[in-house]
């Protein structure tokens, strides 16, 4: 990080998931005098900070530029940035869908360039984000990326660009898939009378705890499903619903993955 406090780090656009990592970067001791922050509607929180360049003259070679607009802002965000492709500036993009190849079109092929696919949970440092970079990107600038993503949760590595897709449909739009559990659950407890606030409390819990169980302990989530279940019991009987073949969670779970998978690829080829 001595070179990112030497040199400066640019942060492009800071919404909830930039505000989030900047946080995370000035806990571990990052100075606000090290960064630059170029965002067209800055939060309060952003103008309270003392010593931020906020929409500032940007320095004249960064050590990294991470880009966390909107898609559909990119084209209109990214020329003022060409000055520093081809050069020793890494380029680090937690924006959705966004091939590597577009970066390397507007920046120049030398650039060396990271994507990184983040998920919401970060606003609350338990995200997770999946990163694979281009050909000129070195191993300290993998390095350098996995510290600064760190500061809002897991970050594992990809064998290469391939598996973004698959990455996003899992991981990125995953909590959403969790949040409609959390929603159908607790409709669930409803139909069979519970109050709405006590069935949401207990279903937000449940997913919760369970989550938090399923990545702390030793034993893998089907063993772990197994040691609630007793034959014949309860659990049993909701998971010959859930589990089965024709309409339980393997096939609509398959599906639903697929269909997020297949609209990463569409959106990637534009």
């Amino acid at each position: 990080m001595d070179q990112v406090k030497s040199r400066g780090l640019v942060l492009l656009g800071c919404g909830k998931m930039g505000s989030a990592m900047l946080e995370g970067w000035l806990s571990d001791g990052l100075p606000t005098s090290s960064v630059w922050v170029n965002d067209p509607y800055p939060s309060d929180w952003l103008k309270s900070l003392d010593g931020l360049n906020l929409n500032a003259t940007l320095p004249d070679d960064p050590a990294i530029v991470l880009i966390a607009v909107k898609p559909q802002m990119m084209a209109d965000a990214l020329p003022s940035l060409k000055a520093f492709g081809n050069g020793t500036t890494l380029f680090l993009s937690v924006a959705a869908g966004t091939p590597i190849s577009t970066y390397e079109d507007l920046l120049g092929g030398q650039t060396p360039i990271i994507r990184a696919m983040p998920n919401t949970p970060a606003a609350i440092g338990r995200g997770i984000t999946a990163i694979c970079g281009n050909k000129k990107s070195s191993d300290a600038d993998m390095d350098l990326a996995e510290t600064l993503l760190s500061a809002v949760g897991q970050v594992v590595r990809l064998d290469g660009e391939h598996q973004m897709d698959a990455v996003t449909a899992v991981s990125g739009s995953g909590p959403a898939y969790v949040f409609h559990l959390i929603e159908t659950l607790a409709a669930a407890g409803v139909a069979e009378g519970l109050p709405p606030k006590l069935s949401m409390q207990l279903a937000k819990a449940t997913v919760g705890g369970a989550g938090a169980l399923a990545e702390e302990a030793e034993e893998s989530p089907a063993q772990l499903r197994v040691n609630v279940t007793s034959p014949g019991g309860t659990t049993a009987a909701a998971l010959s619903v859930l589990m089965d073949d024709a309409n339980g969670f393997p096939t609509l779970l398959t599906r639903a993955v697929k269909a997020a998978a297949d609209r990463s690829k569409e959106l990637a080829n534009g």
